[in-house]
């Protein structure tokens, strides 16, 4: 369904509040680790931030594997009650061979909780989706780097527009902010947002003129990334590849699995697409020059 701006729509079955760009600052600043494998990719993600004192973060990851796995990938809405929902899990029994990802970190009900979208091959070929935390583990040790978070971060809570609960900017203290850590802005993008008008918007709201992504997950309705066929599927989820804010406007880069799994990657035109059900992101603040 396309919208009034000629960007893909997708009805909600709630309410559609406001605002449409939910955003809290905050105070950002990498980490660089290696997760080893351990019970769950949720407890090798947590461990070490727990260690440095970290409960909200954002991380980019590659290389390594994991095993077991089990993922998702996003499909029709089985009823009224939601506009799209997931696939049966899937579980290769080899495992996969991590590409990228990126992950969300945050809390739910009080007790670490994460978001995580990637990029991997398995047997039957290269694929994404959303990975399944605890039903995942590392076999193979994987490189990320973590932006940590202090004075707002990711909790999850019930989201009436959408049917579904989902991660959301909360105010949430953390240890202090080391020399250098930049300002930035923990934002979640409600459905059928322009992403690109959306991460101008935010810069503007909070004063930022240059930024970089950091992390980002999400989902886009019937994707049209510049110089590919549309995507025709009403639900697609997505990883950043690359983004930000410059004084020429935003740019935005992603991987995203369809339906079935395959993948799909490029820029993501101003204008042209729409947020699905979410997306999770942090602008870090850039020093001018």
């Amino acid at each position: 369904m396309t919208g009034p701006e000629g960007r893909p729509h997708l009805a909600q079955p709630g309410p559609a509040p406001q605002p449409r760009v939910q955003g809290l600052p905050a105070r950002a600043w990498p980490l660089d680790l290696v997760l080893e494998p351990g019970p769950s990719l949720l407890e090798a993600v947590a461990r070490p931030l727990r260690r440095a004192g970290i409960a909200h973060a954002v991380l980019e990851m590659q290389g390594g594997g994991f095993g077991p796995f089990a993922y998702v990938l996003p499909a029709h809405a089985p009823d009224t009650r939601h506009a799209a929902w997931y696939s049966a899990p899937h579980a290769p029994a080899a495992g996969a061979a991590l590409e990228r990802a990126t992950v969300t970190f945050g809390t739910r009900e009080g007790a670490p909780w994460l978001h995580c979208h990637a990029v991997w091959r398995e047997a039957a070929g290269r694929r994404a989706g959303h990975v399944l935390p605890e039903e995942t583990a590392i076999a193979a040790p994987v490189v990320a780097r973590a932006w940590a978070l202090s004075g707002a971060g990711f909790a999850v809570s019930a989201d009436a527009e959408t049917g579904f609960t989902l991660f959301q900017p909360v105010a949430a203290e953390g240890p202090p902010a080391p020399a250098g850590a930049a300002r930035a802005v923990v934002l979640r993008l409600r459905p059928n947002e322009d992403p690109v008008a959306a991460l101008e918007a935010a810069c503007h709201a909070h004063g930022i003129r240059r930024a970089v992504l950091r992390g980002g997950v999400g989902s886009l309705v019937s994707p049209r990334l510049a110089g590919l066929p549309a995507v025709p599927d009403i639900a697609t989820e997505f990883l950043v590849t690359a983004g930000g804010v410059t004084a020429a406007g935003a740019h935005l880069a992603v991987a995203l699995a369809d339906m079935r799994g395959e993948v799909h990657a490029g820029e993501v035109p101003r204008g042209a697409n729409a947020t699905c059900i979410t997306a999770e992101l942090v602008l870090e603040e850039l020093p001018e020059g």
